[in-house]
């Protein structure tokens, strides 16, 4: 195994930190590379350090910091890209603070890894606001949740066929993003994947109204605090467990090169795919008790419904299957539970 280390930008957030974890549960080095500008992220870096003292270099710095982030990507040998401004809303308020993380921070990683001119692989964390707000599909409600018409769409989901459609400065700034990712690979040689990921929960997340909402969810209910839903709550995502999410970054680094240049859809599929009114039911069968629920206007670039067509990530990754969501909304509940040193309500014990 190379001693080089492998950076992952934002690697102290959610999805960052359970990767880090499991590349230095495997022996690793790990650089990581994160700002700590999110709440609640300087707990998941004292986390790695305290399990992996040994195998954690930890670098405070921002990805617009063109000079730091070269030179931290100097001696890599794999790079996972994670670190970005990551709400909808925040982009809507600010949007040239967004364009500069998602679009110039990624360039510059970009740039850092062309200039080397060795081949060294970039994965990175695309979402599915690149395919806009899917307005065009026509839906029926049924069981409180909105099912398209489209039966291959209902049978599958949403493929990477589907025409890209950047809405919100959010939407613009990942999308192009993801596609400079992309075309680096086309026209410089990078070794690059991208995944376009629906809605991920997990164990490390620290969910807020904006982002992480499973999390958010259930801390809310958790703690017996109200829940905004933006919408009429029919809207349908499929979740998927970070522990699943995790495999397939790392199997897009194992295939590098069989995937590079591609981008995967990355989210539950059809079998976990669940509207909020759904998910918050279960979550009040978890913890004994109503959850109080109070509804507000529709959200810029709000999907009705989203599940992605999983098949071309399950092939190209071997992926194997997914932990069913009512499992691992469960687990979650219960992470957060011993985390927040909250008394376990009888469900979520058990």
């Amino acid at each position: 195994m190379s001693d080089a280390p492998i950076l992952v930008t934002g690697g102290a957030g959610f999805i960052g930190a359970n990767l880090v974890d499991r590349l230095a549960g495997e022996g690793h080095r790990v650089r990581i590379y994160d700002a700590l500008t999110r709440p609640g992220v300087e707990g998941n870096l004292r986390w790695l350090q305290d399990r992996h003292p040994e195998a954690i270099e930890f670098i405070h710095a921002d990805i617009r910091d063109a000079a730091r982030l070269s030179a931290a990507a100097a001696d890599a040998r794999a790079v996972f890209h994670y670190a970005a401004q990551v709400a909808v809303t925040t982009s809507m308020v600010d949007p040239v603070e967004d364009f500069q993380i998602n679009i110039q921070g990624t360039l510059n990683l970009l740039e850092a890894l062309r200039k080397r001119g060795d081949g060294i692989p970039l994965i990175f964390a695309s979402t599915n606001k690149v395919y806009g707000d899917l307005a065009d599909l026509d839906f029926t409600l049924e069981d409180e949740a909105y099912q398209p018409v489209d039966p291959d769409v209902r049978a599958n989901g949403i493929s990477e066929a589907r025409p890209l459609d950047f809405h919100t400065p959010y939407g613009v700034s990942k999308g192009s993003a993801d596609q400079y990712v992309l075309d680096y690979a086309r026209s410089f040689g990078v070794p690059t994947c991208v995944l376009r990921m629906s809605c991920i929960y997990g164990r490390r997340q620290m969910g807020t109204e904006d982002q992480g909402w499973v999390a958010h969810f259930l801390i809310r209910a958790l703690e017996g605090e109200p829940i905004t839903l933006y919408g009429d709550g029919y809207q349908v995502r499929d979740i998927l467990d970070v522990g699943d999410a995790v495999e397939a970054y790392v199997q897009a680094w194992r295939r590098i090169d069989q995937v590079k240049g591609r981008a995967f859809n990355l989210g539950g599929g059809t079998g976990n795919a669940v509207s909020l009114r759904q998910l918050l039911a279960h979550m009040a069968t978890l913890i004994g008790r109503e959850v109080d629920i109070s509804y507000s206007d529709w959200r810029a670039g709000d999907q009705r419904y989203f599940v992605a067509d999983t098949r071309a990530a399950e092939e190209a990754l071997g992926l194997g299957a997914k932990l069913d969501w009512r499992e691992g909304v469960a687990r979650l509940a219960r992470w957060l539970s011993e985390e927040r040193r909250l008394n376990l309500p009888v469900g979520v014990a058990a």
